[in-house]
C-alpha cells in the first residue's frame, strides 16, 4: 500500500512525538547525571563526572546492584525451568481445563503491580507465615517472570511441531533422550530470548517488591526511590537510573535480535 506525501508526513510527525514524550525523560536524566547541581534543575548549570565516581562508590547503591542480580538470577532460573515445563505440557498433551490452566499461567503479567503484591504478601505473612525476605521476592517475581518465557517456549513449540519428536521416538529413543537430542536444541533460542526478558522485568521491579521485600532489604530499584527526594543524592540517582536503562536495554536488545534472526531462518 503506498500512502501520499500528506500522510507520510502526518504519520512521520505523530511518531516523532510519541517518541519524544517516551524518550525526552530519560534523555533529562540522562543530561542530570553529569550536572553540577545538586538538584534536578533545567537546564544544567555546569557538567560533571563527580557523581559518576560518587556513584560508583556509593556503599547503598552497590549492595541494590548485588541484591538486584541475585534475585534476578534466581527468579529467571525458576521461570525458564517452570516456565518450559507447563509450555510442553499444555502444547504436547490435551487434558481436561487446559485452556484454564493457560490462562492462570499468562493471568500474572496482566494484573496490576500493586494487586500482585498485596496478594502476595497477604499470602506469605498471614498464610504461609514466611517471613519476608530475599527468597520471598524471588517466588514473587518468578510468577510474572514465568509468563515471558511461558510466551516464548509455547510460541516455538507451536511452530516446531511434532514430527521430528515422533520420529525420535519410532527409532526409539526415550523420552529424555528426545528432549535433549531433538527438542533442546530446537528451543535455544527461544529459552535464551524468555531468559533475557524475564531477567531485565526482574531486575527493574519495584511495585512487586516492596510488598515482599523483608526490613533490612534493598533492591536497586528501592535503593533509588528511597533516596532520590535526599539532599544532594538526586545527581548520583540519576547516575544510578542511566545504568539501570542500560542494564535493562541490553538483555532486550538480544532478545529482540535473537526474535529476528529466527523469523530470517524461517
Amino acid at each position: 500500500m503506498r500512502l501520499s506525501r500528506v500522510a507520510r508526513v502526518t504519520l512521520g510527525t505523530i511518531t516523532a512525538l510519541i517518541l519524544a514524550v517516551v524518550y525526552m525523560p530519560l534523555f533529562v536524566v540522562f543530561v542530570n547525571s553529569f550536572s553540577t547541581s545538586t538538584s534536578l534543575t533545567w537546564p544544567p548549570p555546569g557538567f560533571t563526572l563527580e557523581w559518576w565516581g560518587r556513584a560508583f562508590r556509593n556503599a547503598g547503591a552497590l549492595e541494590g546492584v548485588t541484591t538486584s542480580l541475585q534475585i534476578a538470577l534466581a527468579s529467571t532460573a525458576i521461570a525458564l525451568v517452570l516456565g518450559t515445563l507447563v509450555s510442553l505440557a499444555l502444547q504436547r498433551h490435551t487434558f481436561f481445563g487446559r485452556d484454564s490452566v493457560s490462562l492462570l499461567v499468562i493471568l500474572p503479567i496482566a494484573l496490576p503491580g500493586i494487586v500482585t503484591g498485596i496478594a502476595l504478601n497477604n499470602a506469605f505473612r498471614t498464610i504461609l507465615d514466611v517471613r519476608l525476605g530475599v527468597l520471598t521476592i524471588i517466588v514473587a517475581h518468578a510468577t510474572f517472570c514465568i509468563v515471558t518465557v511461558f510466551n516464548n517456549v509455547i510460541a516455538r513449540l507451536r511452530r516446531m511441531g511434532t514430527s521430528l519428536e515422533e520420529a525420535s521416538a519410532d527409532l526409539g529413543a526415550g523420552v529424555w533422550t528426545t528432549f535433549r537430542l531433538v527438542t533442546f536444541p530446537q528451543l535455544r533460542s527461544a529459552l535464551l530470548a524468555g531468559g533475557l526478558l524475564a531477567f531485565a522485568l526482574s531486575f527493574d521491579e519495584i511495585i512487586v517488591t516492596t510488598f515482599t521485600a523483608g526490613a533490612g532489604v534493598t533492591t536497586l530499584p528501592i535503593w533509588i526511590l528511597d533516596n532520590l527526594f535526599r539532599p544532594s543524592q538526586a545527581p548520583i540517582v540519576n547516575v544510578i537510573a542511566v545504568m539501570l536503562v542500560f542494564v535493562s536495554i541490553v538483555p532486550i536488545y538480544f532478545a529482540q535480535r535473537l526474535a529476528g534472526a529466527e523469523q530470517l531462518q524461517k
